[in-house]
């Protein structure tokens, strides 16, 4: 600081005390920052959902507020204003990751909105009530599970599961005509009625749908084969019915393990001698091979996948030829599997229990389609307004 103060007392009077800190003081000025090509795809926001174990939604936060989890907020969506919470506070996410249009929060929910919400939620069981009794005055072949009213209450949603088509439109003048407002019913599948209802899974803990799985994903029966699970339906079906959700937490672990690992049966080279694989275990990496002992007896022992000698599988880097018009054989469609299995059923005798059809793998139980909200196989029923009614 001596050397500033001695340049300071033999500056000219126009040297002024702000040119002295620009020049003396502060850093050299290099222009602003340039953002990275990460940063300048990244985009700030936050995750809200509007049930708990509910799909997560992107927005945008709202300038100068502060959100924290569990936070509840009022948003806007394609059906007006929304009652959610947040479930992650404010962070950063790439821009293709957001489904456009990003809407911004409205604002934290006051205790008037929390006020009007409860008022919401205290009418929702008579409004099942009068809804299963409209049902049963109809006759309709169809099970209620819950019912919502939106935040501004002008729409009342109700769902509910059908093993098909339900026509209810007379449904829906009889709903009319008791809330007066605009009813809407949806049609929903077995996964999203367990994640509705809620329950115990068969491991002893709440289901994964209804707690800490946003959206279903595609789940399938070559994942319980990989994993070298039974292939009973009661074993790995879960309370819906479909192949259970985490059969396909570890799914990418097991099918790179699998790669590694030898078959069973396959002749391995080991450092005692060559043997044959009786089992695996994926988990430890080992492998349990048989050996011939030296007195002619055989020998069980485990050996780490890294200490046998066998041939890896690997990606062929050619295709598989092409099998020819006359040996590629078509699979039947659906409908002629099940005209086939007709015949069959008049053919067999009387006290024949079951009849089993090679080319049936088990219709759409192994089938679960990631793009359906509703589950596999299941189909929303159209939306009716009422004002085209009345």
């Amino acid at each position: 600081m001596r050397r500033f103060r001695s340049v300071w007392k033999s500056a000219s009077p126009a040297f002024s005390k702000r040119t002295f800190r620009r020049f003396f003081l502060l850093p050299p000025f290099r222009g602003r920052r340039k953002a990275t090509d990460t940063e300048k795809y990244m985009k700030k926001v936050v995750a809200i959902k509007f049930r708990n174990g509910g799909k997560l939604y992107y927005f945008s936060p709202r300038p100068g507020d502060k959100y924290e989890y569990n936070m509840p907020v009022v948003v806007e969506t394609a059906r007006g204003l929304e009652y959610a919470w947040v479930a992650y506070p404010e962070r950063e996410v790439k821009e293709e990751d957001i489904v456009p249009p990003l809407k911004q929060i409205v604002r934290i929910a006051t205790q008037r909105d929390k006020d009007f919400y409860e008022q919401c939620r205290a009418k929702r069981p008579r409004a099942m009530q009068i809804c299963k009794e409209k049902i049963a005055a109809r006759g309709l072949e169809m099970k209620l599970i819950d019912c919502e009213y939106t935040f501004d209450g002008s729409k009342l949603v109700f769902y509910f599961t059908a093993p098909g088509r339900v026509d209810f439109r007379e449904l829906l003048k009889d709903l009319g005509a008791a809330f007066h407002i605009r009813i809407d019913l949806r049609q929903v599948g077995t996964r999203d009625e367990t994640k509705y209802l809620g329950g115990i899974a068969p491991c002893g803990r709440v289901c994964c749908c209804a707690g800490n799985m946003p959206e279903f994903k595609k789940v399938t029966i070559k994942m319980a084969k990989t994993q070298g699970l039974s292939l009973n339906p009661g074993k790995i079906s879960g309370l819906c019915g479909r192949l259970m959700c985490c059969l396909g937490y570890e799914s990418e672990y097991y099918a790179e393990a699998f790669k590694q690992m030898p078959k069973v049966g396959a002749e391995v080279g080991t450092p005692d001698g060559k043997g044959s694989v009786v089992s695996v275990n994926m988990l430890k990496m080992q492998v349990k091979v048989k050996i011939e002992g030296k007195d002619g007896g055989m020998i069980y022992k485990d050996f780490p996948v890294d200490e046998l000698q066998f041939v890896r599988k690997t990606a062929s880097s050619q295709p598989a030829p092409a099998r020819s018009a006359d040996k590629q054989e078509r699979r039947p469609e659906k409908g002629e599997r099940e005209d086939r299995k007709e015949r069959m059923r008049a053919q067999a005798p009387a006290d024949a229990d079951e009849i089993f059809d090679p080319d049936d793998e088990g219709g759409d139980y192994d089938e679960y389609d990631e793009n359906d909200e509703n589950g596999a196989g299941n189909e929303s029923a159209p939306l009716i307004d009422l004002t085209d009614l009345f």
